[in-house]
């Protein structure tokens, strides 16, 4: 199995066209075409788990953080991420990350999370806007299922948990062939009048390319005639943070005390309680300042994420708790996210989970 393989499962999960603008996912260092050994993996890619890496004889290390998020001017090892770069390369080691891809898909580090915790009817907090297409094309009326069925296996009609969704509408298209056409059906050199179907169907903008080809082979016309257009409508299966509710009402203070113990959390900030119980809660991991007013305009409880400033617990204004547990806290089952994403694919196929804890904040 070649490097190229791995991250090809990993990115039909998490498709890099996911990720934030500011993010650098994807193989940091490697050759993709080269064999596996072994997959360590972690976090955080740093000097520590590449030297266990070399120990275990994984040749590939699979990171939620990428260890290079800035251009490397110069490679000198005068820090951290310059002497990781340097061991994984002296060393063939390659390192991939996948990030804020992970994060925003419906089923990523926010999901992983929430199990944690139990939550229930789950949804995406803030789902992005600028991920989905409209295909329009035209098809004769005895030919409109099997296009239809191409455009289906091939991702297309997906809309929140429904699938095969599509619009159809029947109609009259005109063509006429011109010298050297070999039309599906009519006369070359003559208008022709047949009986067609007005297909329609939702894609998100990775599937593009799989999308036009599946219409272009099933599709009967010598020539195709099509329409794609962007949609700013917002995509319920990615975005930021996560919404459910827990299995039953729990009071605030049990709450709590329950989410430091699932997060092994060494500690819990949290804003005053309100003398209600939670049932509704939102969560994002790593950084989610950014969700706060997101998770309060949908009538959540409490908020658990990581690395809120002291002036924003007051934002919270006492609309709902916020539980800051920390940024490697809410982010560590990644480990077993990625486990999952690969031992799902490869069944025969065993990762490693790194033994070593990346965190570095420590508790008194």
């Amino acid at each position: 199995m070649k490097i190229k393989e791995i991250i090809q499962v990993i990115e039909a999960y998490a498709p890099p066209v996911y990720q934030e603008s500011y993010d650098n996912a994807g193989l940091i260092f490697g050759d993709p075409q080269t064999e596996v050994t072994n997959v360590l993996l972690t976090l955080d890619a740093t000097e520590a788990v590449i030297d266990e890496a070399i120990a275990k004889g994984c040749n590939l290390v699979v990171a939620h953080h990428p260890i290079v998020f800035g251009g490397l001017k110069k490679i000198n090892g005068k820090n951290y991420v310059e002497r990781v770069a340097i061991k994984a390369i002296k060393n063939d080691i390659a390192v991939y990350a996948a990030h804020t891809n992970l994060d925003n898909v419906r089923n990523g580090v926010c999901m992983e999370m929430g199990r944690r915790l139990g939550l229930v009817n789950c949804r995406v907090l803030q789902p992005k806007k600028g991920l989905l297409k409209k295909l329009f094309t035209f098809v004769p009326e005895a030919d409109a299922e099997m296009v239809r069925a191409a455009l289906f296996e091939a991702g297309a009609g997906h809309i929140g948990n429904y699938s095969e969704c599509s619009f159809n509408a029947a109609g009259e298209g005109t063509f006429k062939g011109e010298e050297g056409t070999d039309p599906y059906v009519g006369t070359p050199g003559k208008r022709h009048f047949e009986a067609e179907i007005k297909l329609e169907v939702i894609f998100p903008v990775y599937l593009e390319g799989k999308i036009l080809q599946a219409l272009l082979s099933a599709h009967p016309y010598e020539e195709v005639a099509y329409d794609i257009v962007a949609l700013d409508n917002a995509y319920s299966q990615v975005g930021s943070g996560l919404i459910g509710e827990l299995p039953g009402e729990m009071e605030e203070m049990a709450f709590l005390q329950h989410v430091k113990a699932q997060f092994r959390a060494g500690c819990v900030r949290y804003t005053p309680l309100r003398g209600k119980p939670v049932k509704k809660v939102a969560l994002c991991g790593g950084a989610g300042s950014f969700l706060l007013k997101p998770a309060i305009g949908a009538g959540a409880d409490a908020f658990i994420s990581a690395d809120f400033k002291y002036h924003e617990f007051f934002d919270a204004d006492n609309q709902l708790i916020i539980a800051d547990i920390g940024h490697f806290e809410s982010e560590q089952f990644t480990v077993e996210l990625f486990y999952h994403i690969l031992t799902e694919k490869f069944r025969n196929f065993a990762p490693l989970k790194s033994t070593i804890t990346t965190n570095p904040v420590n508790y008194l």
